[in-house]
C-alpha cells in the first residue's frame, strides 16, 4: 500500500466518525429523558389552550407600588399577589414577569387588548363594570376601605374631615367610596396617581387623611407608627385577578381558580397568607 492510498483511507475514518459524533450530538440535544422536545416548557400551556404574550413568560400587568401585595424590593417585584399569581407561572412551566402600568389599562382590559400581559394584579375589586370588560377569578381575599390619618391629628371619623382635603388613589374602588361620601360631609377629595405619592402626602400635612384599602393602609401604619388608621367602612369587597374577556384569557382564570382551590386545601394558601400579612386568614 502506498503513501498516498493510506492518507485517503485515514481521511475516510476521520470524516465517518465525526459524522457519529455529530448525530449522537443532535439526537441528544434534540429530546430529554422524557422523549420530548427541548421547547417542552410550553406545552403545559398550549395543552391547555393557552396562547401566551411572550414565550416562556406569564406577563402581569400591574400599577406599582402597592405594598404588600405587589412592590420593588430592589430590581425585583415580590407580594402577595405575585406569589399567588406564581402558582399559575409554575404550574404552566412559565416565568412571571410584571409590567409597570397605568391601573386603568388593567381595569378596562386595554393592557390585555394590546397584548402587554397575560394577566392582571393589584388587590383589584371585583366590580360589575370590570366584571363586563375583563375575564376576572375567584375571590382570592376579602377587603374593604379604611381612613389613615396623623396619629395625632384628633380625626376618627370621615366626619371629621368636613372641610378638609382627603387623599385617594386614581381610578380605584377607594376613590369612588370617597367621592360618593364627599358629596355627603363635604370634604375635598385629593386625587394621586399611586399608592405611595398618597400615603407619603398624608405624612407630610399636604392632605388631612386618605381613604384606601385595609391591607395597604394598616402595612404602612406598622413601618410609620407616627400614622394610624382611625376608621374602617364595611365595603365588602373582594379581590380578583383580571385577563383578557376572551380567547386564552377565561382559560388563564380558570386554571388560577383550580389552583386557588387546592393552595386552600393543602395549605398553601395560608403560609403566603400569614408570609405577607403575619397571621393566617379568618376561616
Amino acid at each position: 500500500m502506498n503513501i498516498v492510498s493510506t492518507l485517503r483511507k485515514s481521511r475516510t475514518r476521520a470524516v465517518v466518525a465525526t459524522a457519529a459524533v455529530l448525530a449522537l450530538t443532535l439526537s441528544a440535544c434534540g429530546s430529554d429523558d422524557s422523549g420530548t422536545s427541548s421547547g417542552g416548557t410550553e406545552d403545559k400551556a398550549a395543552a391547555a389552550g393557552i396562547t401566551l404574550v411572550k414565550s416562556g413568560k406569564l406577563m402581569v400587568c400591574t400599577h406599582l407600588p402597592y405594598k404588600p401585595f405587589q412592590y420593588k424590593d430592589g430590581a425585583d417585584v415580590v407580594g402577595f399577589d405575585v406569589d399567588l399569581l406564581d402558582l399559575v407561572a409554575k404550574d404552566l412551566g412559565l416565568e412571571q414577569e410584571v409590567v409597570n402600568i397605568e391601573w386603568a389599562q388593567v381595569t378596562s382590559g386595554a393592557a390585555f387588548q394590546a397584548k402587554k400581559c397575560d394577566m392582571g394584579m393589584g388587590a383589584m375589586t371585583i366590580t360589575p363594570e370590570r366584571q363586563a370588560a375583563i375575564s376576572i377569578t375567584d375571590p382570592y381575599m376579602d377587603a374593604t376601605q379604611v381612613l389613615l390619618v396623623k396619629k395625632d391629628s384628633g380625626y376618627k371619623s370621615l366626619e371629621d374631615l368636613k372641610g378638609k382635603k382627603v387623599g385617594v388613589q386614581a381610578d380605584t374602588t377607594g376613590q369612588a367610596f370617597a367621592n360618593e361620601q364627599a358629596k355627603k360631609i363635604g370634604f375635598t377629595v385629593v386625587v394621586f396617581n399611586d399608592l405611595a405619592l398618597q400615603e407619603n402626602n398624608v405624612k407630610s400635612g399636604r392632605v388631612d387623611g386618605a381613604i384606601n384599602d385595609n391591607g395597604v393602609l394598616y402595612d404602612y401604619v406598622k413601618a410609620n407608627p407616627d400614622m394610624a388608621v382611625t376608621a374602617e367602612f364595611n365595603t365588602g369587597e373582594q379581590y380578583g385577578f383580571g385577563a383578557l374577556k376572551d380567547g386564552s384569557g377565561p382559560k388563564l382564570v380558570a386554571k388560577f381558580n383550580e389552583l386557588l382551590t387546592k393552595a386552600k386545601s393543602d395549605g398553601q394558601y395560608n403560609e403566603i397568607y400569614k408570609k405577607w400579612f403575619g397571621v393566617e386568614p379568618k376561616k
